[in-house]
């Protein structure tokens, strides 16, 4: 069975959001599964990932993503 579509974007302020940079470099450099919850639903990122960084630029805003992605099991 699998999940509806999800596209969420959440804000956090800076200390939360380092904890949660820190987790995820432990989790990596660990071989290890990182788990996070975001607006209330629990997320388990599998040690397989993908990992990435993306750039955008339009007119005078920029953006910087690091996106992790995987297939579900």
């Amino acid at each position: 069975m699998s999940k509806p579509d999800r596209d969420i974007e959440k804000d956090y302020p800076i200390d939360q959001f380092v904890a949660k940079l820190r987790r995820l470099a432990d989790a990596l450099e660990n071989d290890e599964k990182f788990e996070i919850q975001v607006a209330g639903e629990r997320v388990y990122v599998p040690a397989r990932a993908q990992f990435n960084i993306e750039h955008e630029r339009e007119g005078d805003a920029e953006e910087i993503e690091f996106q992790i992605k995987w297939k579900a099991a």
